[in-house]
């Protein structure tokens, strides 16, 4: 049977294993769980992830969620693919799970609650929380500077000093990927500092061609669609002030 991989490509995760799947050339099928519709909540999908969140794959009569569980299964389970992705060496292979391990509790802690709490909440039915934001964008620039005074020490292209990238390069870009829904001067100064992060990202680009951009495509529709909403919104706000400072014809 055909993997079946559920998915919300506005998901940082999601659009990790998609990723790996594509450019390994995994065949799969792709069923969209749509978050804004609250579908990941639905009685149908959590029979495949009783957590309800994305991804979440079937491969047979196996269900597997959590990203990274579901990227380390896909590397060791497929046949023939390129050890760098999860080297057989174990050394090389605990440190990959090391910087996966912080990733969560760091930089996806940050980026993923700067973007939700500053353009991305509306979309699922929440207010934006500036304050939260403030808070999460220090933690997401803390973690970026992490990033490259740790993991992209040295001369290698990837993390870890790889010169071809690991599942954690994938999982890591992929979150940083989701800022491209920000208004362009907000990304400008989270990731302008970040000389080192930037190129790494080109690289991972790069080296996952043409899957990335394809895999992507939806955060600047997401970004197109953000800002007219705001636009909208930014409008209806100055009707109605301008409606309220109307003198009274009484």
């Amino acid at each position: 049977m055909k993997l079946k991989i559920y998915a919300d490509r506005m998901s940082q995760p999601s659009r990790a294993v998609i990723l790996f799947c594509k450019v390994n050339g995994i065949d799969f099928e792709e069923i969209k769980v749509d978050l804004s519709k609250r579908q990941h909540l639905s009685h149908e999908f959590k029979e495949v992830n009783p957590m309800g969140q994305v991804p979440a794959i079937v491969d047979g009569r196996f269900k597997l969620f959590e990203s990274h569980a579901i990227l380390i299964y896909l590397a060791s389970v497929f046949p023939g693919l390129p050890d760098h992705w999860y080297p057989g060496d174990l050394f090389k292979r605990a440190k990959i799970h090391s910087v996966m391990d912080w990733h969560h509790s760091n930089l996806r802690r940050g980026a993923a609650t700067y973007v939700l709490n500053s353009v991305l909440a509306p979309a699922l039915g929440r207010p934006l929380n500036p304050k939260a934001a403030a808070e999460a964008e220090k933690l997401l620039s803390s973690s970026l500077s992490k990033i490259e005074s740790i993991w992209l020490k040295g001369n290698g292209k990837f993390l870890l000093g790889s010169n071809q990238p690991s599942i954690g390069d994938l999982s890591l870009v992929c979150e940083i990927m989701q800022l491209e829904v920000l208004d362009e001067k907000d990304r400008t100064r989270i990731l302008s500092p970040h000389k080192k992060v930037q190129h790494w990202i080109e690289n991972t680009r790069s080296a996952t061609r043409p899957h990335f951009d394809e895999v992507h495509a939806i955060l600047s529709k997401a970004k197109e669609k953000l800002h007219k909403q705001q636009s909208v919104g930014e409008n209806s706000e100055t009707d109605s002030s301008k409606k309220t400072g109307l003198p009274s014809k009484m």
